[in-house]
């Protein structure tokens, strides 16, 4: 058996390499020492890698108002939930009308632009066939844009089809998908409950959010949407553009004095409405994700801590078995520093392999979740640096002690040891 050539003092990579040849000498050991730190590692890039995925969602997907929209709706609860305040609220607030649209529109001047929608689940056919469950939308003309969606093919509603009441409609691509695949649905003739429309133009695909296609709908004048529904049973909400995003503010201000003196409500009275706008979505998405880090970092921390100590009690071990090591390294001339950042480095890079291998792990499961489920799942550079970074730097911290008793052993007393 070919007998270990000892140094002085081990560099970092001849350090490393100890640790790595401790770790294939013992698969399970290794293993279940890093259990730990390979918990903490998946636990932290898989929570880092779902709110990454979901800041992009927010701010693609869900937030399409813009920096500079905002919307007014009866009702909305972006926050904390108060189920007593929802019912009051309930009670409270009437739904929103046409008519106050028209005042808002006609005397705001910090807008841009003034949009109205009303929409319900409906069934469409065509040619004996039917699709259950469409988002019916009736809209204003300037809708699309207001919501950012663009024209595939033909065109949108006409300003003036929504004031005559036009029987036309503008529809999503999955529609289009499902009754005119490889044929032009332009002009073709569609029934949404049995009420005959046009279809006048196709929008663009938008994709899904949470698994919900954005592009099974189909869009008509919100005027004859309410000769055929009514303009009083429907969700009704307004749509509008500040001038400028630094304006946001103000004509939020704006809109929400005018509806005040509409609905002739006195100072101290509460709204009757609610007005939000993205920045609204950002911080109740910032809330949730604060509690969701909060969460995550005391399991990360339960996690860090157990995984610590156990390589702390494994390095004690490895001092005890390499003594007779440590006395010859001394006899040579070595330092306790030497011996002391020997240690180190092996305690370091043992916990850095537990980060490498909960990195790999939270990749594999962030791709099986983003495949067959619909949360968005994106794992950002930063978090993978971050989680062997912190591995590394619990194997530092809990490998101080072992290393300080390594570098405190007596080289006459250990070379008494015995042969290593």
């Amino acid at each position: 058996m070919s007998k270990r050539k000892f140094r002085p003092s081990a560099s970092f990579w001849e350090a490393a390499r100890i640790a790595v040849d401790s770790l294939n000498k013992s698969k399970l050991r290794s293993f279940l020492t890093l259990l730990g730190i390979i918990l903490a590692t998946t636990t932290l890039i898989a929570v880092m890698s779902f709110v990454n995925g979901m800041n992009v969602y927010i701010s693609t997907k869900l937030s399409d108002m813009g920096s500079d929209g905002f919307r007014v709706v009866k009702i909305a609860f972006i926050g904390n939930w108060d189920p007593k305040k929802f019912l009051e609220m309930q009670r409270r607030n009437p739904q929103l009308k046409s008519d106050e649209y028209e005042f808002v529109r006609k005397n705001a001047t910090m807008l841009k632009d003034l949009g109205m929608e009303s929409w319900k689940s409906a069934t469409i056919s065509f040619g004996g066939q039917s699709m259950q469950s469409v988002d019916l939308n009736g809209i204003t003309a300037n809708m699309p844009s207001l919501k950012n969606i663009d024209v595939g093919t033909g065109r949108a509603i006409t300003e003036s089809e929504v004031k005559r009441h036009a029987p036309v409609a503008f529809i999503g691509n999955d529609v289009s998908q499902h009754f005119f695949e490889g044929r032009d649905p332009i002009g073709r003739t569609i029934e949404v409950d049995g009420v005959p429309y046009e279809v006048v133009g196709v929008a663009k695909p938008q994709g899904s959010v949470f698994g919900q296609s954005q592009d099974k709908f189909v869009a008509v004048p919100i005027y004859s949407f309410f000769k055929t529904y009514g303009a009083t049973h429907n969700e009704l909400a307004f749509v509008a553009k500040a001038i400028d995003p630094q304006h946001l503010e103000e004509a939020e201000d704006e809109v929400r004095m005018l509806l005040r003196a509409y609905r002739h409500l006195k100072p101290a009275d509460d709204d009757t409405f609610t007005i939000f706008a993205s920045d609204t979505f950002a911080q109740a998405w910032h809330n949730l994700t604060g509690a969701i880090a909060a969460m995550a970092i005391g399991i990360v921390s339960v996690f860090l801590v157990v995984g610590g100590i156990v390589i702390m009690n494994i390095m004690l071990a490895v001092v005890t078995e390499r003594t007779h090591e440590i006395g010859i390294r001394k006899s040579l001339g070595a330092r306790r520093s030497d011996i002391l950042n020997q240690f180190l480095v092996e305690s370091a890079v043992l916990a850095a392999a537990g980060g490498v291998i909960g990195v790999i792990i939270a990749y594999l499961l962030t791709v099986l979740v983003r495949t067959v489920t619909p949360l968005p799942m994106e794992m950002p550079l930063g978090a993978v640096i971050l989680g062997v970074g912190l591995s590394a730097t619990v194997g530092l911290f809990f490998g101080i002690y072992p290393a300080r008793q390594a570098s405190k052993l007596d080289p006459i007393v250990a070379l008494q040891s015995g042969e290593v």
